[in-house]
């Protein structure tokens, strides 16, 4: 194989010869373990390998495509929220008995911010997200999916959709105002951050660049700073110490990829790249 040949050919070759798909193989180098990349952007001189060299071909198992797993970790909520929302008088108990109190406008507005919430995140998944690895273990899916069927639908939905919930009681003016406008900003801005990053790659491209913007000169992930502003507005609006538990840790998660991410732009981009001193809030972390 010529060396200038991109990566990428190697995998090519591997598969042809074991059938499997070039997405469940990975190899690395005998002489020191790195990983060669499946990359047709990188030739093979640049990877090291030589004529005679040894290389690792590892069968990573089934796989399935990143994007299929997002389209199904916020599936789950989408589904979970309504369900709940409409089995009310058949898991909760009435302070009544002889009559079960209809859902309140809060209980009604929390239903459609959260689902809301994971419309949009399925359409950027299928619309604006652009993912430098095609696919990862399948059996990975169950273990992704916890924190939003679980904890995002069954945990999140039972305390907001209660007859005895903080949402059951009178809308106040003030604080769902300011919850509902923290939550538009932190929608609006995640979406920005998104479509700011999917300019940094080319549609099935691997390639990586620094993202730039006011709010990318801030801190090293305004999308997920929006985020978490996002669930501060939901908790506002909902008044449920289940959403505040939800958000943080949601954060403290969002809050080790920010910063694994500064990491990596530093360790890659070199002096091309700006160190952010904050990785998630300015002035906080």
């Amino acid at each position: 194989m010529p060396r200038a040949a991109p990566a990428s050919q190697v995998y090519s070759a591997l598969a042809t010869i074991t059938g499997l798909s070039v997405n469940r193989i990975r190899v690395t180098k005998g002489s020191d373990g790195q990983l060669v990349p499946n990359d047709k952007l990188v030739p093979l001189q640049q990877t090291g390998l030589l004529d005679g060299s040894k290389i690792y071909v590892k069968d990573l198992g089934p796989q399935i495509s990143w994007r299929t797993v997002f389209i199904v970790e916020y599936i789950g909520p989408l589904m979970i929220h309504p369900l709940l929302y409409q089995l009310r008088p058949m898991l909760y108990s009435s302070p009544n008995p002889s009559h079960f109190p209809a859902p309140s406008a809060l209980q009604k507005v929390s239903l459609l911010i959260i689902c809301l919430h994971y419309l949009k995140r399925e359409f950027e998944t299928i619309y604006v997200h652009r993912f430098s690895a095609a696919t990862m273990p399948a059996k990975n899916i169950f273990k992704n999916s916890f924190h939003y069927w679980v904890l995002s639908g069954l945990f999140l939905g039972y305390f907001i959709y209660g007859p005895n919930a903080p949402t059951a009681g009178q809308m106040e003016p003030s604080s769902t105002s300011l919850g509902l406008l923290l939550y538009g900003i932190g929608e609006l801005g995640n979406l920005q951050s998104h479509l700011t990053l999917r300019g940094l790659r080319s549609e099935g491209g691997k390639e990586r660049g620094i993202p730039r913007g006011r709010v990318f000169s801030l801190v090293t992930c305004p999308n997920y700073m929006f985020e978490i502003l996002s669930w501060i507005g939901v908790a506002v609006v909902t008044r449920s110490l289940a959403t505040v538990v939800f958000a943080a840790i949601s954060a403290a998660q969002m809050g080790q990829w920010a910063h694994k991410k500064e990491r990596r732009y530093r360790s890659e981009f070199g002096e091309n790249y700006k160190n952010k001193r904050y990785f998630l809030f300015p002035g906080i972390y």
